[in-house]
């Protein structure tokens, strides 16, 4: 066998088992089988892999094989020029041009990429947001390794898959959605009401000794009739939000103490992959959901679709060891495995919800993912949901100067406090105004009354059920599929999942007299 190829025949794998066929990990390897074989593949391969699907991940990898490839830069100039050239159409992408692009080109972030036999996880730590995809036609480089035989048969699905059929990516969308609301146009109000001038006005309000109201701007301004439908706080629980943040600062003396002692201390980007590897194994999605890590996120953690394909986003700067893998159970277990349950359900659609009169997925959806995020804590101090709570009410209130200075009793970090600020003024441009984005009351609102309700609810259906509240399980049921459907590893031990419900109920010293009192 050569040392060293330089052009190989096209692969022809069908689009979508492709993804099936490898995993690409930051680790130092290429691991073709794991329990038999490891072959190094070089990053030119994967280079070429990438940009057959789509430029955009051009800047995600890089190997120790740089020095390498930058003493070969004069051979390998020809080619190099040739990998130059603009990416067409993929129709264009099965053409000869494809074959010419041949030469390693040096890449942009640390660590190698591994290729596992394994369902494919992908990872993604630039700001990129193009999905991958792939062609039919790849194009491989660097040095040679042995490819299993194409199977003859069709792979068999252990489940249904993640990631459909094109003609399913609709309903994969709606599945992800959050909210309830629809206006048969694509939008988003997270994405809507998210400043564009974001840092430059925190800069300003740090200069001015936090006596500066911020003037936001926005690319796109939500449709005013949205923003009203968000613009009323409640003060139905609060409270017990108070009582819930007093109980933590009566055991911690602060919410910083808090987070260091319960959260422990930030992981690094290869740590965060390693615990998301580990958790997408132990819940057998490992390969369905790509993965990116970023700064540039105001809540912990988001699950989305990005046209037709499931991505976890995970804000690097609040991934705290062990707070992650209930990070992981609120978006991945709950989230995700909800949103392709939904997709099996008679009420996929909008049209089926209405048809069945289903009640709005919230505040079930998030409440539930919240207790997920807290679950198996030493104290789970329901704080995160209760603190954001709490802002939204007092920013219904006050200005933002007025809402930093009040929440200052909670939280002494001026930048935890900008954050919580900026998540409760979102969306409106004058922050001098009392005025508020209530969504984020939606988690305590949402954990209370499952917890009122929690003896009597089936949670194994409110999964498998799809994106339906805990109101409508018991009259669904008798219509909806329950075969195949995907549940959280946490939730197969019954027992166990209860005691850890009735924990929560201590240690925020709610108690089923207070709660049936509030909800009705």
């Amino acid at each position: 066998m050569l040392e060293s190829i330089r052009v190989t025949e096209k692969l022809h794998w069908p689009e979508q088992e492709l993804a099936k066929k490898s995993v690409l990990n930051a680790e130092e390897s290429l691991i073709i089988d794991s329990k038999r074989s490891i072959s190094h593949l070089s990053s030119g391969i994967l280079k070429d892999i990438f940009t057959t699907g789509t430029s955009s991940y051009n800047v995600l990898l890089q190997s120790k094989e740089e020095k390498k490839h930058h003493s070969q830069k004069q051979s390998s100039s020809t080619y190099s020029k040739r990998c130059r050239k603009p990416s067409k159409s993929p129709s264009s992408s099965r053409s000869k041009d494809l074959r010419k692009m041949k030469a390693p080109v040096s890449m942009m972030s640390s660590g190698t990429w591994y290729c596992l036999e394994r369902q494919p996880g992908v990872f993604v730590t630039s700001s990129v947001s193009s999905p991958l995809k792939f062609t039919h036609d790849i194009s491989v480089t660097g040095s040679s390794i042995v490819l299993p035989p194409k199977p003859k048969n069709k792979v068999k699905r252990r489940h249904f898959s993640a990631l459909p059929k094109p003609k399913l990516q609709p309903q994969l969308s709606r599945s992800f959605e959050k909210g309830d609301d629809f206006s048969g146009k694509k939008f988003c109000i997270l994405t809507a009401i998210k400043p564009t001038n974001l840092e430059k006005e925190k800069l300003r309000f740090f200069k001015s000794d936090y006596t500066y109201n911020p003037q936001f701007e926005y690319a796109n301004p939500s449709l005013p009739s949205v923003l009203a439908k968000h613009s009323n706080a409640s003060d139905r629980f609060l409270k017990q939000s108070i009582n819930i943040m007093e109980l933590t600062l009566q055991k911690y003396g602060s919410y910083e103490k808090f987070e260091q002692a319960t959260g422990g201390s930030l992981l690094s980007k290869t740590r965060i992959w390693s615990h998301v590897r580990k958790y997408m194994m132990k819940e057998g999605c490992l390969g369905e959901i790509v993965v990116h890590l970023t700064e540039d996120l105001l809540s912990r953690a988001s699950m989305t679709v990005v046209n037709g394909c499931p991505t976890l986003t995970i804000n690097v700067s609040t991934a705290r060891e062990h707070w992650l893998e209930g990070m992981l159970r609120h978006e991945i277990g709950t989230h995700y495995f909800r949103g392709i349950n939904n997709l099996q359900q008679p009420w996929n659609s909008w049209t089926g919800r209405k048809k069945h009169e289903l009640k709005p997925n919230n505040p079930t959806e998030e409440g539930l993912a919240s207790i997920h995020s807290v679950l198996f804590r030493k104290d789970p101090f329901l704080w995160r949901a209760a603190l954001l709570y709490y802002t939204v009410y007092r920013a219904s209130q006050m200005s933002f100067c007025e809402l930093f200075k009040d929440i200052g009793k909670f939280v002494k970090d001026p930048n935890t406090r900008w954050d919580y600020c900026v998540r409760a003024k979102r969306g409106w441009t004058d922050t001098s105004q009392p005025g508020c984005f209530s969504k984020d009351q939606v988690y305590l609102d949402g954990i209370l009354q499952i917890l009122r309700y929690r003896e009597t609810i089936d949670f194994h259906l409110l999964t498998a059920l799809g994106k339906v509240s805990y109101e409508d399980v018991d009259r669904l049921k008798g219509l909806a599929v329950t075969e195949n459907m995907r549940v959280p590893h946490f939730l197969q031990d019954h027992g166990r999942y209860m005691e850890h419900l009735e924990k929560i109920m201590e240690v925020n010293e709610l108690t089923d007299r207070e709660l049936k009192d509030l909800i009705y």
